[in-house]
């Protein structure tokens, strides 16, 4: 028993060095990629392990791309791996653009990955174009009445501007834009219901897809309805904004005319107040006049005569007009 124990000691550290190694190496992945027919040695496998790249993120990859018909390098893949990238994104994408007899190579497939876009779907996208379908778009004719429009755009990816190029959103932007300046320049709303292609024609001749990734194959307006009578609205509002400034303008003469009555009032009371004061020393003026002899006392008397006489004068005409109207009702 004593004598086994050394040989069991030595079985148990054999196995954890083997375990340790084929832990560190991947045997198993290297096997399968010598069975499909690529060529990597074992020393590459450790040298990733090294510079902690999971062999099988790129290993993988390389027997599809082999499989595939393709010739790519490893270290072309470790080496996008490293930058960050999608290696098993990429090598689907140019498999799937051979596919397609689609000239597209590693190195821009790669860029195009590292850029952010999906490189799989852009190439998907350049074999089955996307419609992508526009918000609503309000816009009012030149007759002033709104026309609301919505269209479809059938796009496919351009994957020479894929880096780079602008979105989704711009050709959605733009496309509105189109639809907004075609259905402003038409005379009336009338035109733009009787031949909406005529927006679609219009827009799609602007070469709306400059700048962007994408090719604008055909712009459909898929629906077009007459919204509100915008230009009547804005008469409406003008007519009702003259009516204020009209209000405004008689309350500020009739605001005028008050104060000028106001101002003739106290004018007036101011004048009647100086007549009573003036009438107030006329006595003094008579009196003064009696004393100095200036004034004789038949005088007094014949103007106090005039004055009765004048104002019985006046009671006699005011007693006439009171009777009148009773005169013309009998």
């Amino acid at each position: 028993m004593e004598e086994l124990l050394p040989l069991l000691v030595l079985l148990v550290l054999i196995i954890i060095v083997f375990s340790v190694i084929f832990s560190f190496i991947p045997l198993r992945l290297w096997i399968a990629a010598l069975a499909a027919g690529v060529r990597i040695g074992i020393v590459t496998l450790i040298g990733m392990r090294l510079r902690r790249v999971v062999p099988a993120k790129v290993v993988e990859p390389l027997i599809k791309a082999t499989k595939a018909g393709l010739e790519l390098s490893v270290n072309k893949l470790e080496g996008h791996y490293l930058a960050g990238g999608n290696v098993d994104r990429v090598v689907d994408a140019l498999i799937a653009a051979q596919r397609a007899n689609m000239d597209l190579g590693f190195e821009r497939a790669a860029a195009i990955d590292l850029a952010g876009r999906e490189v799989l779907k852009a190439v998907q996208m350049s074999v089955n174009p996307k419609v992508i379908e526009t918000p609503v778009v309000a816009a009012v004719a030149a007759d002033g009445i709104e026309v609301k429009a919505k269209a479809k755009v059938t796009v496919r990816a351009n994957i020479e501007r894929l880096v780079g190029g602008a979105g989704e959103e711009t050709i959605i932007a733009r496309v509105g834009e189109g639809i907004v300046t075609t259905i402003g320049s038409s005379v009336t709303h009338k035109e733009v219901l009787k031949d909406p292609d005529a927006i679609s024609h219009t827009v799609l001749n602007k070469g709306l897809d400059a700048g962007t990734a994408f090719e604008i194959l055909s712009i459909d307006i898929a629906d077009v309805d007459v919204g509100k009578n915008i230009g009547a609205q804005l008469q409406t509002d003008q007519a009702e904004a003259d009516k204020r400034i009209a209000q405004a303008k008689a309350e500020e003469r009739r605001a005028m005319a008050v104060a000028k009555e106001q101002e003739m009032k106290a004018a007036v009371q101011e004048m009647q107040a100086k007549v009573v004061e003036a009438e107030a020393e006329v006595p003094k003026a008579m009196a003064q006049a009696l004393r100095e002899g200036n004034l004789g006392v038949m005088d007094y008397y014949n103007m106090q005569n005039i004055n009765s006489d004048t104002q019985m004068r006046e009671n006699i005409s005011k007693m006439g007009k009171q009777e009148a109207p009773h005169d013309e009702n009998k």
